[in-house]
């Protein structure tokens, strides 16, 4: 079955096409393969990107909804990719990167690509482990914003991977989580003030 990707809210890609179109628009550079890409650069495959922000003694997962980032596409291949945040004004822009994550959700989505479970593709970062993963949502219908990892939903880690977890195998969340318990301590968890989440799980 195919993977669903849930649709980006418009003003978010909007804020990323206005960003390619004129980088004075904005005050975060371009990343060096954005710079020396040849023909046009395309934002595609928006995926919501949800944040762990931390694991309860009962071994309930909180999460919260971080931004939706967008993978830039240069001819055959995602060169960058976007994020952006809300803001009080709504979605806005937040800036580029590049880095071994970009061709690692690529490898990510190819692979899901071939499940013949449908699920709906999100980005699942762990701060407190540096950790980015697929997560793929077994509840195809909903707007990609709303949600928590359910026990039988599927995580795959992109490269990449803490030590101990191997990258771009699949996990089923009741399986990774008591892992992930074990990893991220109560004191070792991210406290960081509101409105200053940096979005995580890339090395940018």
């Amino acid at each position: 079955m195919p993977l669903h990707v849930p649709p980006a809210p418009a003003p978010a890609l909007r804020s990323v096409l206005t960003a390619l179109a004129s980088p004075t628009a904005v005050r975060e550079d371009r990343t060096p393969s954005l710079r020396t890409a040849q023909g046009p650069v395309t934002p595609e495959l928006p995926l919501p990107v949800h944040v762990l922000d931390r694991i309860t003694a009962e071994g309930v997962t909180a999460t919260r909804l971080a931004g939706w980032r967008f993978l830039i596409r240069s001819g055959d291949r995602a060169v960058a990719a976007a994020e952006t945040r809300l803001t009080p004004d709504g979605w806005a822009f937040s800036h580029f990167f590049e880095g071994p994550y970009i061709a690692s959700t690529e490898r990510a989505l190819r692979q899901a690509e071939t499940s013949t479970q449908p699920y709906q593709a999100r980005l699942l970062s762990v701060p407190g482990l540096y950790m980015l993963t697929l997560w793929l949502h077994g509840d195809c219908a909903s707007d990609g914003t709303t949600g928590h990892p359910a026990a039988t939903d599927l995580l795959v880690p992109l490269a990449p991977a803490p030590p101990g977890i191997a990258a771009h195998r699949p996990h089923r969340v009741a399986e990774l989580l008591p892992v992930l318990t074990l990893r991220v301590a109560p004191g070792q968890q991210p406290r960081v003030a509101p409105g200053q989440e940096p979005l995580l799980g890339s090395p940018a």
